[in-house]
């Protein structure tokens, strides 16, 4: 996109974490965006960290279809138009398979997979007219299993899977898809508390200036899955 001014995105999940550093990168580039949360609290917080009217806050929960297809709604009504679309809406709950519930499964399920399968399906006709870009927040945990992940890594390889499938799918109406797959960032996932000891990590604004790289990137160029990870793991 050779100019992003006034170009409209909308970020699930974006009332804190990756989802907030992103949607402050863009609107650094006068963008407008919409964010979106599970709760009028989280929302009305988010928005008052933001202080700018270049900001949407609305409360969708991206495992219900019907709720995303209002967001899209709502931001084509406030904007008339829909650019960029991130599914950053994310959880993450690990136990061993023994141990780990069916609530806890299907959370997952429903937040992280079938979620952006909602938040695309919500938007694809909008992006069809902007020949937009889809990106979804996968992780490193999409191609690389470990202990206590399994519905967290069954998830994220379905999000890595789904994305790049969609990429074949969408190409010819000249939409980019793209999914970006993080290692260990800083961020309050998994209930955790950044702090000092986190600086070794990837920030949360690191991947927004992934994002900004992937939107000026050449149209005829599509980089489709992007692992990114830190430069030095931390030293235990």
């Amino acid at each position: 996109m050779k100019d992003l001014k006034n170009r409209v995105a909308y970020i699930t999940g974006g009332t804190k974490g990756i989802g907030f550093a992103v949607a402050k990168t863009l609107l650094s580039q006068g963008m407008k965006v919409a964010i979106s949360g599970r709760s009028q609290k989280s929302v009305d917080q988010a928005l008052k960290n933001f202080n700018d009217d270049s900001v949407l806050g609305i409360v969708s929960d991206v495992a219900k279809m019907e709720e995303e297809k209002k967001a899209v709604s709502r931001i084509v009504e406030t904007w008339g138009q829909l650019d960029v679309v991130l599914a950053n809406a994310g959880v993450g709950n690990f136990a061993p398979i023994d141990e780990m519930t069916e609530e806890a499964w299907h959370q997952m399920i429903d937040t992280n997979l079938t979620g952006a399968f909602h938040t695309l399906k919500a938007s694809v006709e909008e992006l069809k007219k902007t020949k937009g870009y889809y990106m979804t927040l996968a992780s490193l945990a999409g191609t690389n299993f470990f202990a206590s992940g399994a519905g967290y890594n069954a998830s994220k390889f379905g999000v890595v899977g789904f994305t790049q499938a969609v990429m074949l799918d969408l190409r010819k109406y000249d939409i980019k898809v793209s999914t970006i797959m993080p290692g260990s960032v800083a961020t309050n996932f998994n209930h955790h508390i950044p702090d000092e000891k986190d600086a070794w990590k990837i920030q949360p604004e690191d991947i927004g200036e992934l994002v900004l790289d992937l939107l000026k990137m050449h149209p005829r160029t599509l980089p489709s899955k992007i692992e990114v990870r830190p430069t030095r793991p931390d030293k235990k």
